[in-house]
């Protein structure tokens, strides 16, 4: 009588499916056009499901000592996995979560509502748009996870949206984004020369088959102007049920290369996956 059944929705950027993991009871997988977004188990926030969203967890796990409150601020709402995962490991956290279908924020909020006292707030709001209102020195962490389908919108590609990020971040704040892309990496490699336009420290995380090129996927970028505990980083991204490889430093400089930073008259998306590299079913 209970059975959870899936629901499905057009929102303002695409359909919008929710549907129920047969193997946990209150968890729910997100996709919006057929393409992953969000999992969510609501009886354990800090469950973090795809590998992808592991790795920045393990990154807002290493940015402070565990359980400090921080101020982060999320480009990209989805179903609020990491705003939840944040607020479950560190109470009392502030969060703003800007998120560009209102529809999807009314299906996420209606179906999947945070706890109360949760101390996460939705903006219904363009990610740059709203970033360029925001105020100086805010935040602790910016979390960029933005995808309009399955690629990330021109205007949150180039140097000029850096160095709005860095703007808002704190003197020892941490920028983590989401990205995707494959061999040769002309994307991912101008975006790593953008934020070395602003930010002195740098770090790329990704599975080996990634970035040895042979498949399409995920890369997680981490920038600060502070060194950034690598290490620990390592430790966990190797410890996942896919382990992935932590660059930085020379390494990463020799992979960015010549590559230069992307101005905003020149910003394309990111590159289209190919067929079936994020679809299910």
């Amino acid at each position: 009588m209970n059975e959870a059944i899936p629901v499905s929705r057009v929102t303002d950027h695409g359909t919008a499916k929710l549907m129920p993991d047969v193997d946990r009871e209150r968890a729910w997988l997100l996709t919006v056009d057929g393409a992953p977004q969000s999992y969510v188990d609501l009886d354990e926030p800090a469950h973090l499901e795809f590998e992808y969203t592991r790795r920045l967890g393990h990154v807002l796990d290493t940015v402070a000592e565990p359980g400090r409150p921080l101020d982060v601020l999320h480009l990209g709402g989805g179903a609020f996995t990491l705003p939840r995962y944040v607020a479950a490991t560190r109470p009392g956290s502030r969060q703003d979560v800007v998120e560009a279908d209102r529809g999807l924020l009314d299906l996420v909020a209606e179906h999947l509502p945070l706890p109360a006292g949760a101390g996460i707030t939705a903006h219904g709001a363009d990610a740059r748009a709203w970033l360029e209102a925001a105020p100086a020195d805010s935040a602790d962490v910016l979390v960029a996870d933005v995808f309009g389908g399955s690629r990330v919108p021109a205007h949150l590609t180039s140097v000029g949206y850096v160095r709005e990020a860095a703007r808002v971040l704190r003197a020892d704040g941490v920028y983590v984004a989401n990205l995707a892309d494959a061999a040769p990496f002309g994307f991912l490699r101008g975006q790593l020369a953008g934020l070395a336009e602003c930010f002195e420290e740098l770090a790329l995380i990704a599975e080996p088959g990634v970035l040895r090129g042979r498949r399409f996927g995920n890369a997680v970028l981490v920038a600060a102007h502070r060194p950034l505990d690598t290490a620990a980083l390592a430790r966990r991204t190797a410890a996942d049920a896919f382990p992935a490889r932590v660059e930085h430093g020379p390494a990463l400089r020799d992979f960015t290369g010549d590559a230069r930073p992307v101005r905003d008259e020149d910003a394309v998306p990111s590159p289209e996956p190919p067929a079936g590299a994020f679809g299910i079913g």
